[in-house]
């Protein structure tokens, strides 16, 4: 089969399209799936970059999410059968012709989606859904805050926050951005390079502040996103574009009875996986079915173009996902 190969650490350039061994037969609670299109994360230029390998026994190659069609079961796995059209979330390997992935992993692709579409929502679904709604318990009417809000988990999250009845305040960095934020729902959208998102979001909240904070930034935004919480409110740390050590106020989040919560996906364990991709399927895909909330895809562009897709991301020039096409 075809797949991208990173044969050392460095810039995208580094990426390229080369024949390698097809994947072994799946083994129990696996399936092989023929690849229809992947979609380019930030942990893939992390990947490529020498900073963040596949963990042990997962293909080199990047790519943490696909759709595509089942092409083998192996023994244990129940409800999926060959020619089956899913999507899927995968510890690596997806810039590829074939991919293995866990069972429990594996989703149908929702209603009214087309296949190479829906390769960008397995990876955004999976990372809002959980973070804000299964551990932070972002409720109705609450306050909402995300950064990045023009990047892939940021339109989702603008899309799922507003369908889950919250208001939601973005910030990200251009004008075209901000428009592309409130069209699809955001209440608020603020220019990170201009404004104060705090005094924004104090200013739209009576002083009160944001309920929940989905933050990809990290060290930069610690100590504004911790001013920034309401009474109960809820940090949740996704990301670290902006590096990873900073002072944390304890005082200050005693005071408001925080909680600062710091997660990532692909490392979990397949089961905890496997619960957050059928908590998807169940709350999620009904919404996409019924056009709540959509795939938000910037462009497809060939397996073959990875190093412009990375490129793409890495200068932050989309909206939404950058989706890979495969064959």
């Amino acid at each position: 089969m075809h797949a991208v190969v990173v044969d050392h650490p460095g810039g995208p350039d580094v990426l390229r399209l080369a024949e390698v061994p097809d994947p072994e037969p799946p083994g129990p609670g696996r399936v092989l799936l023929d690849v229809v299109a992947t979609a380019v994360n930030r942990a893939d230029l992390l990947q490529r970059q020498g900073h963040y390998p596949p963990p042990p026994g997962v293909a080199p190659y990047p790519g943490l999410e696909c759709s595509g069609r089942v092409r083998a079961v192996g023994p244990d796995v129940d409800g999926l059968a060959e020619g089956d059209t899913v999507v899927a979330l995968v510890p690596g390997g997806a810039y590829a012709e074939q991919v293995l992935a866990a069972a429990g992993s594996v989703m149908p692709v929702p209603a009214g989606v087309d296949p190479v579409s829906a390769a960008a929502l397995p990876e955004v679904s999976c990372t809002v859904w959980s973070n804000l709604f299964m551990l932070a318990g972002l409720r109705p009417g609450e306050m909402l805050l995300v950064h990045g809000g023009a990047s892939g988990v940021g339109t989702m999250a603008i899309q799922l926050g507003k369908a889950m009845g919250a208001r939601v305040v973005v910030t990200a960095g251009s004008q075209d951005k901000l428009r592309a934020c409130r069209d699809l729902g955001a209440d608020v959208a603020v220019s990170y390079r201009d404004a104060d998102f705090v005094a924004r979001v104090r200013e739209e909240t009576a002083g009160r502040g944001a309920d929940v904070v989905l933050d990809i930034i990290g060290a930069a935004y610690l100590a504004r996103n911790v001013d920034v919480l309401a009474p109960n409110g809820r940090l949740v740390v996704i990301g670290l574009q902006g590096g990873t050590r900073a002072e944390l106020d304890l005082g200050a989040m005693m005071a408001r009875r925080a909680a600062l919560l710091a997660t990532t996906l692909r490392h979990r364990p397949d089961d905890e996986k496997a619960a957050i991709c059928r908590s998807v399927v169940e709350h999620v895909w009904p919404l996409v079915a019924d056009g709540a909330v959509r795939p938000v895809v910037d462009r497809v562009l060939a397996l073959g173009d990875a190093a412009e897709a990375h490129r793409v991301v890495e200068a932050s020039e989309h909206v939404g996902k950058v989706v890979l096409a495969v064959g």
